[in-house]
């Protein structure tokens, strides 16, 4: 008998569930201040519609954890982080974006038509829409173990990335901190095993069941992993979540008599998912799998056949955002700068701003604090390795500060000074580094220089 996944697609449903509440709700502190009226890149909408829409994506996540009209509600998360996401612009342009959008498209094809989501009713999913799940999770976990190597990037030829990658990780926490203290040795060992898994376990998950057993467990422990040793939003929970369609029924099983009597009996299903859902998938596929070939081979730099007549289809869908391509640290950074933002009066004495999670103060502990994304805290770690020019967002974040905006001020630890905006601002960058295990602060640091001229909002008309 084909093995059955009618549990793992609820289970499934309900971590999605999770994940996009974690999602909206992180953002119901932030929107209006990243793209609200007075926000750094205002994108039209009012601040409350802004609000609104994460709230209410919120409550529908609930919604859809809990089973309500699932079939409803998915394709309305779905278009609503669609919007926000566009919204956003650059503060919701990272891969864990693109990641949800495209399970969440997916999600639609496995949510049954139902009021109540009961695992006691729950039917087989359309065994299209699973493969879309698998293969998604296959590009996700085997683009990022490939364009490491496709990169040339020599930290990971060498193993020697994890050397680095505690300390220069966009926002580090406690457990980086003394990761990074561990002998090369190991981190040359982890680096070396990263890779192995991400480029071995997606293999196995096409294979017998113990094979694809073994491949989940490995993708789940790397996440795990990941997920101790860093602040990557919701994008491991995710991750995880897709890692169940790779575990059938009959495990789950043996995983539930474990903690319970040895004969303690199925629960009863529906026999099969419809016909309608079965079609329904099959035409995704028709689009989803070329144009995500495309995007996959072209990731590794390798053209596809025929691609010329995918790609016409690939523009087309492009505005959905949905149909991606994945690689996570291709090349990994080996210094961290960081951005110190200043404010002053008078142009001779200067006062830090001080962000609620990226480094800043030597003294302060790396924080815990994904699930959450603290997306301008993100951005500025991205702005730290380019130029002031080329960040526009930066440069409109500097006159929100002279404005003393409100919204803006309300993303930092808090407003230096109080209520009443500098006449000046500047930023000046700054080579940060851990500091030995056991020191009375986290990090140390020495200035490299300006970031950006002395401003004020004369200069900004």
């Amino acid at each position: 008998m084909a093995a059955s996944f009618r549990l793992s697609s609820w289970l499934f449903r309900r971590a999605l569930g999770v994940v996009y509440a974690c999602a909206f709700a992180s953002l119901i502190p932030q929107i209006a201040g990243l793209a609200g009226a007075n926000g750094i890149l205002p994108a039209g909408p009012s601040d409350a519609t802004l609000s609104a829409v994460c709230v209410a994506g919120t409550v529908a996540s609930a919604a859809f954890a809990a089973g309500l009209t699932p079939l409803l509600v998915a394709p309305l998360l779905w278009f609503a982080y669609l919007w926000i996401s566009n919204v956003g612009a650059e503060f919701l342009g990272f891969q864990w974006d693109a990641l949800l959008l495209e399970t969440g498209l997916l999600a639609v094809f496995v949510s049954p038509a139902v009021w109540r989501d009961r695992l006691r009713d729950a039917d087989e999913p359309p065994r299209v829409a699973r493969w879309l799940m698998v293969w998604l999770l296959f590009r996700l976990m085997f683009g990022s173990g490939a364009v490491k190597l496709a990169s040339g990037d020599p930290t990971w030829r060498n193993f020697t990335a994890m050397l680095y990658h505690y300390e220069t990780q966009p926002i580090p926490n406690p457990v980086a901190y003394y990761a990074h203290h561990l002998p090369a040795a190991i981190n040359k060992a982890s680096t070396a095993a990263t890779l192995a898994i991400e480029l071995l376990a997606p293999l196995m998950i096409v294979g017998p069941r113990r094979l694809r057993l073994a491949a989940a467990a490995l993708l789940i422990g790397l996440q795990i992993l990941v997920a101790l040793t860093g602040n990557f939003a919701f994008f491991n929970l995710l991750s995880i979540a897709l890692c169940l369609w790779l575990v059938d029924d009959d495990r789950w099983f043996v995983v539930a008599r474990a903690f319970r009597s040895a004969d303690a009996p199925r629960t009863p299903y529906a026999t099969s998912s419809g016909s309608v859902r079965q079609a329904t998938a099959l035409v995704a596929a028709v689009v989803i799998v070329p144009v995500s070939l495309l995007y996959f081979v072209g990731s590794l730099g390798i053209p596809l056949p025929g691609g010329v007549l995918v790609e016409p289809i690939a523009a087309l869908v492009a505005p959905l955002r949905s149909i991606n391509s994945y690689g996570l640290f291709a090349v990994m950074t080996t210094t961290r700068p960081e951005i110190i933002v200043e404010g002053s009066n008078d142009g001779a004495t200067w006062t830090a701003y001080e962000f609620p999670y990226k480094p800043g103060d030597l003294a302060r502990r790396p924080p815990f604090v994904a699930p959450h994304q603290p997306r301008l805290d993100w951005q500025m770690w991205f702005a730290a390795l380019g130029r002031y020019e080329e960040n526009v967002w930066f440069q409109n974040f500097c006159v929100r500060l002279l404005q003393g905006s409100p919204q803006v001020l309300g993303l930092l630890a808090r407003d230096s000074f109080n209520g009443h905006p500098p006449r000046y601002v500047r930023a000046e960058l700054y080579q940060y580094r851990f500091t030995s295990a056991g020191g009375a602060n986290w990090w140390t640091r020495e200035k490299l220089g300006d970031y950006s001229p002395v401003l004020s909002l004369r200069d900004s008309k």
